[in-house]
Order: structure tokens, then C-alpha cells, then sequence
């Protein structure tokens, strides 16, 4: 009988199980995929989705420009929601007059260092100019009207077939080997709109960037506000248009005023994001060594864009503390004592002494007993106190 009841028991609980693992799994959405919803993870890399979702909110993006590892895990820990590596590296870390002259094989070095010290924002890589502006008839594919917004340009632009096997390239070469989240190309020209959908057709993200773009200084003439005229303030919402038409998920808006801004940014249901557009964008971006008051040179002087506002004078204590190190150096105040950490024990340097002598180096076994004296008589406590 008792027997009997521990079965009937045992069956029971069987059963029970299977109820609840049957009941569990019926708790897991239909349309979840990989195993259902996963709690959020504070340190987890930023995303396009969380970009819209506070888009939609109407919260503000922040985007800091960075170039290497320390620059990157400070915007890190900031919280800084996207970071764009720039090819205005070319300008601020190359001391160079132009962004033209930087190439892929550099950028990506900058790409892999940011990566290693941002792990939470997401990541942007610029595509350095001559690096997706190419065609080649091997690759030449016939473009369709209806691919584009083709009102939006002039009618006696012939499209042609345009090529975009560089940019694709380039793109790939941007994530796979500098590990970055997405890609940001220049200007809205029907080359660059192409560029930027085919990209975006392989499965790169792309940021689309029209105002001043420094890539296209040759044809601007320097670096000069865009959307100034009424032509030009057109054209600087027409080519954001175009841009989000080909696919892109966002669109920087650089050196135009700020009703332009305000009109792209309303016209667009993508983030814009502002750099000297005014206060109206969907978010903001300054370069990391502007926004921290870093750069003293005279070179770097002459580019600081009127826009940009200091946070921080960073660049007058580098200047200070270095003074003061050359002047400690000059004036053998520095290392003292407590920045001389590695000791020797007084047995082990008295047969340290004995082998110098033995190898026929008297002065340099002086030199070292000598200093050991003054090291020890620093580290007493009077001498401490008159230091």
C-alpha cells in the first residue's frame, strides 16, 4: 500500500513539472526570437533602436568626435550616447590643414584604438576622402528613376550608371577590421546618395552628413557655412531628404543656421544631429579636444570653429603641468623620495658593490654606495621634514 502511494506520489510530481514547464514556456511572446526578451544591460553597446526610441521621445543625442583610446574611455564613462571617429583626425591629431589627406590604413588604426577604449556608445567610422568616390565600368550597374528621389536634383544630371563597389568596400573594411558599429560619409551628391544606399543595401549602417562638409572644401571654397542663401537653404534640406530616402539613420547638419536646421530636423523623421546648426537638431556633436579647451598650438588655434563652446580649459593645465615638470627636472626636485619606490636590500648591495669592484669598477661602485647614503638619509624622518 505504501508503495503504491509513493508511485501515485511520484506520478504526480511528474506531472506537475511538465504543468510548469509547459505554463513557463507559454509566458515566451511568439514573436521573440533567440530564446525570448533578455533584461537590459547597462554596459551594453548602444543601439540604433535605443537611438530612435529616444528620437521618438524627443531626447536629445549626445555624439562626442574621438580619436584614440584615452579619448574613448572618457566618453565611455560619460555616457555619451554615440562616439564618431572622425577624419577630422587628420586635422587634430596630424596637425594637417585639410581633412583630405588622411587614408583608410590610418583612420583604421584610430577605429580599432576607439574601439578598445568605448564600449558602450556607438560607434560611427567617417569614410576618408578617395575612399568610396571611385567608379569602374567592371562593376557598372544600371540605376534605376525610381531608386531615387530624382526630383530633388537638377534635370540635366545624368545618372549614368553609377558605381559603388569602392564605397561597399571601404564600409566593410570599417567594421570587420576597425570595429566599428556603423559608417559616415559626406554630401549629397547623387554619387554620395548612391554610395550611401548601396551601403546601407549591404547591411551597413550609414550616417549621411550635408552642410559644410569639410571633404569638399576644394569646391566650397575653405571651409564656409552652407544654407546661407535661399538656394543653399533649400539644397541643405533637399539633400538631408535624399539622404534619409537612401536609407540612412541619421543626418549631421554642419555650420547652417538654425531655422535650416530646425527645417531639415522637422522635415525628417530620422535623428538630425548639430554641429554650429543651433539649438533645434534631434541632437548634438563638438570634437573631444575642442569641447575640453585641449589644443594651445597656434595651428589649432586658427581651425577652432566659432561654434564650439569650452567645457573645460584642459590644454592651459597640460601647459602648466609641463612647465612645472621641466622646471622640477631642471632643478633635480624630481623624483624625490617618495617617487623612488624600488629598494635594495643593504646585504644584497654590499655584494653588489664587491662584484662592481671586482670587475674593476671603482667610480661606479662609489656612485652607488653614494647614492644609497643620500637615499637612505632622505628617508629618515628629519630629512623628511626639512624637504
Amino acid at each position: 500500500m505504501a508503495s503504491s502511494l509513493v508511485t501515485v506520489l511520484r506520478s504526480c510530481s511528474r506531472a506537475s513539472r511538465a504543468i510548469t514547464t509547459v505554463r513557463f514556456m507559454s509566458n515566451v511572446p511568439e514573436d521573440t526570437v533567440y530564446g525570448g526578451p533578455k533584461p537590459q544591460n547597462p554596459n551594453q553597446r548602444v543601439t540604433l533602436t535605443q537611438l530612435r526610441q529616444k528620437h521618438r521621445k524627443g531626447e536629445p543625442i549626445t555624439v562626442v568626435t574621438a580619436y584614440d583610446y584615452p579619448s574613448a574611455v572618457h566618453v565611455d564613462k560619460a555616457g555619451i550616447d554615440v562616439c564618431l571617429v572622425g577624419d577630422s583626425a587628420a586635422m587634430v591629431v596630424h596637425g594637417y590643414d585639410t581633412t583630405l589627406p588622411i587614408s583608410l590604413d590610418e583612420m583604421l588604426v584610430h577605429f580599432r584604438a576607439v574601439c578598445r577604449g568605448a564600449r558602450r556608445p556607438l560607434l560611427v567610422g567617417d569614410l576618408p576622402f578617395g575612399t568610396y568616390e571611385s567608379s569602374s565600368n567592371q562593376f557598372r550597374q544600371p540605376l534605376k528613376i525610381t531608386d531615387l528621389p530624382v526630383e530633388l536634383f537638377d534635370r540635366d544630371i545624368d545618372f549614368g550608371c553609377l558605381n559603388d563597389a569602392q564605397a561597399v568596400d571601404t564600409a566593410v573594411r570599417v567594421l570587420k577590421e576597425g570595429g566599428m558599429d556603423a559608417i559616415k560619409l559626406e554630401g549629397g551628391s547623387p554619387s554620395r546618395i548612391t554610395a550611401a544606399k548601396s551601403i546601407v543595401e549591404s547591411g551597413i549602417a550609414v550616417m549621411g552628413h550635408v552642410g559644410l562638409t569639410p571633404q569638399a572644401i576644394s569646391v566650397l571654397g575653405g571651409f564656409r557655412p552652407q544654407g546661407k542663401s535661399i538656394a543653399s537653404a533649400v539644397k541643405v534640406v533637399e539633400t538631408a531628404m535624399a539622404l534619409q530616402e537612401a536609407g540612412c539613420f541619421s543626418v549631421v547638419l554642419e555650420c547652417v543656421p538654425p531655422p535650416v536646421a530646425a527645417a531639415a530636423t522637422s522635415a525628417l523623421h530620422i535623428p538630425t544631429i548639430g554641429i554650429g546648426a543651433g539649438p533645434f537638431c534631434s541632437g548634438q556633436v563638438l570634437v573631444y579636444h575642442d569641447l575640453l579647451g585641449m589644443m594651445q598650438h597656434p595651428h589649432h588655434a586658427k581651425v577652432t570653429p566659432k561654434f564650439c563652446k569650452q567645457y573645460a580649459q584642459v590644454g592651459e593645465a597640460i601647459n602648466k603641468a609641463l612647465l612645472e615638470y621641466k622646471e622640477e627636472v631642471s632643478e633635480r626636485l624630481f623624483p624625490d623620495p617618495s617617487h623612488c619606490p624600488y629598494k635594495i636590500s643593504s646585504s644584497e648591495l654590499d655584494g653588489f658593490l664587491s662584484e662592481l669592484q671586482k670587475l674593476g669598477l671603482d667610480k661606479a661602485a662609489s656612485a652607488a654606495a653614494a647614492s644609497a647614503e643620500k637615499m637612505e638619509h632622505s628617508d629618515s624622518p628629519s630629512s623628511a621634514a626639512i624637504l
